[in-house]
């Protein structure tokens, strides 16, 4: 699924266009596209039309664009899932094979949300004030992420070290920092001299606040270079991929030199997924 990073991306590419569009009108050309929205297909529709999209906004990994009109105001929360794609387009270009939603907008363009797999969608949610910040009420329990001005750095650090919990897990919990995931936590893990099976509580405080200041970093340079495609699924408004995979040091890259001390990056295991990383660099904890 995608990362920070990846979301941050295609959310500069939508805010560059949308702000200030107004929605003619919306097809739903899949029903697993809107199921998520409790009134349905017709519902969802029916609410965006008219709409001014006024910005774009993110928390994490979550994406959601803001629309209003005299009556009231709402986020269009959208999930990626694995295959999501929004893709800006003129009106009458070819559709594209797996179009689930269409949005056509009021300077000639379209949005369409584009889902190979179909476990992504839109729905739409109402506003919460949270920390000083409206939220959608989905996403009112995600933590803040590094790049906001909320982020709490040493609140995170006390929060890691009041679990007892192996670190990759615990940085992979949204509620704790959000925006990071498989990807990222290796590669950041990686850059902290970490194994991901370390328990938190025997992390000096000193070393979890490096870590977070990794994640911040890695991410930050991943934004810099449109986020990490492995293949066409991943891409930004415009359909082009992102080029951070040029840069990973440990992840996806078992049996191939550590790029810090030459030992063979490694893999196993983790939660349904894999983790790679660097038996020298990152040593592993004893059972």
């Amino acid at each position: 699924m995608p990362e920070l990073p990846e979301v941050e991306t295609i959310r500069l590419g939508l805010a560059a266009h949308l702000a200030g569009t107004t929605v003619r009108s919306v097809e739903v050309l899949h029903p697993r596209a809107a199921r998520r929205h409790v009134g349905g297909p017709v519902d969802l529709s029916n609410r965006l039309r008219g709409k001014r999209f006024d910005s774009v906004e993110r928390r994490g990994k979550y994406l959601w664009l803001m629309a209003s009109d005299s009556a009231d105001d709402v986020a269009a929360v959208v999930h990626l899932g694995m295959s999501g794609q929004m893709l800006l387009a003129e009106q009458g270009a070819e559709d594209p094979v797996h179009l689930r939603i269409r949005a056509v907008l009021d300077d000639g363009h379209e949005l369409r949300f584009v889902d190979q797999r179909t476990f992504g969608g839109w729905h739409l949610d109402d506003l919460v004030e949270v920390g000083g910040r409206r939220l959608p009420e989905s996403v009112a329990h995600i933590a803040p992420d590094p790049f906001e001005e909320a982020f709490d750095r040493d609140g995170v650090v006390d929060a890691l070290r009041s679990k007892r919990t192996e670190i990759k897990r615990a940085i992979l919990d949204q509620t704790v920092i959000s925006g990071v995931g498989n990807i990222y936590a290796d590669e950041s893990l990686w850059r902290a001299r970490l194994h991901g099976r370390r328990r938190t509580r025997g992390i000096p405080r000193a070393a979890l606040g490096e870590l977070i200041d990794h994640v911040t970093a890695v991410m930050g340079e991943a934004i810099e270079v449109g986020g990490t495609s492995f293949d066409e699924l991943y891409v930004n408004v415009n359909g082009q991929s992102g080029y951070f995979s040029r840069e990973l040091h440990s992840y996806g890259r078992e049996g191939q030199p550590c790029h810090r001390c030459g030992a063979l990056i490694r893999r196993e295991a983790f939660m349904n997924r894999s983790s790679f990383f660097c038996p020298r660099c990152q040593r592993s904890p004893r059972r």
